[in-house]
Order: structure tokens, then C-alpha cells, then sequence
């Protein structure tokens, strides 16, 4: 049997399918390639997940009581939460990296107002919790994704 610089190949048992193993390697043929795994996982389209949380917020604001308050916090929050679906197509366009790190840190901040106004909104009990919760799931990954993204881009630029 001839040997490989990686891995030191040995018989292990005589079973049928259980002919070979490597010494706590797997073997290449048995490993998936790139388009196995992507047949296995959902493709991630951060587009679509910002226009679907940009429609869940006009949902929101529809829901809100008319109310002096109600009216200012709806304005303020359909400003902001819809922002960053508009700004993500800005990030897709940008001019250099330094003109792509500006924008997702404003599509970042605008995340961030949303959330500071869906807790206000749940504080306020403008509406029921099960209504609300599942949009600030929703923006708190999404927070996490865009501070990753511009994490990533600055360390990317030096």
C-alpha cells in the first residue's frame, strides 16, 4: 500500500463498508465538496431578509393605536427600519472599500434606532408581546450581522 505525506493509511477491519480508515483522518473521497454542502444549506440572501423585516415594520406602525404618541413613535421607527433595505443597495454599489465601510456603518446605526424604538414600543405596550417579540429577534440578528460585516471590512482594509 502505498503512503501519502498526510495521512498513514492501515486496515483497520475486514467488515464490508468499513474497509479503510486513516489515523483520525478522513479520507478525500469521503469528504463532501463545496457543492454538496451548498445543495445542503438555504442560500442566505440579506436582501430579501432586510425587505422582509422592512415589510414586518410597516405591519408594526399599521398596528400602533392613533395616539399623539403612538403617531410620533411610528413616524420615527418607519423612518429607520426601512432605511437599511434602501442603504443595502448602496452598500452593493459603493465607490471603494472606505466608501462600503460608511455605509454599512449607517445602515448599522439605523438598526440600532429600530431597536432602541421596537423596545420603547413593547415598554409602552403599544402592542401585545407576541406581536413585537419576534421583529426584535429579528433586528438583533440583524444588528449582530451588520457589526460583523463592518468588524470584518475594517479588519479586511488594513
Amino acid at each position: 500500500m502505498k503512503k501519502t505525506p498526510n495521512v498513514e493509511w492501515r486496515r483497520v477491519r475486514e467488515e464490508p463498508g468499513d474497509e479503510y480508515r486513516s489515523n483520525g483522518k478522513t479520507p478525500n473521497a469521503q469528504r463532501s465538496t463545496l457543492n454538496v454542502q451548498r445543495q445542503k444549506q438555504t442560500p442566505f440572501d440579506l436582501e430579501d431578509r432586510l425587505l422582509e423585516f422592512s415589510a414586518s415594520i410597516i405591519e408594526i406602525v399599521d398596528a400602533l393605536p392613533n395616539s399623539r404618541a403612538a403617531n410620533h413613535i411610528a413616524a420615527q421607527l418607519l423612518r429607520c427600519a426601512t432605511s437599511p433595505y434602501g442603504h443595502h443597495g448602496e452598500v452593493e454599489a459603493a465607490e471603494s472599500r472606505r466608501d462600503f465601510i460608511h455605509k454599512l456603518r449607517v445602515c448599522l446605526k439605523e438598526l440600532k434606532e429600530t431597536r432602541r424604538w421596537l423596545r420603547l414600543i413593547r415598554r409602552a405596550t403599544f402592542l401585545a408581546e407576541p406581536q413585537i417579540s419576534p421583529v426584535l429577534l429579528e433586528i438583533e440578528q440583524l444588528v449582530k450581522i451588520f457589526f460583523t460585516s463592518v468588524r470584518t471590512a475594517e479588519k479586511n482594509a488594513e
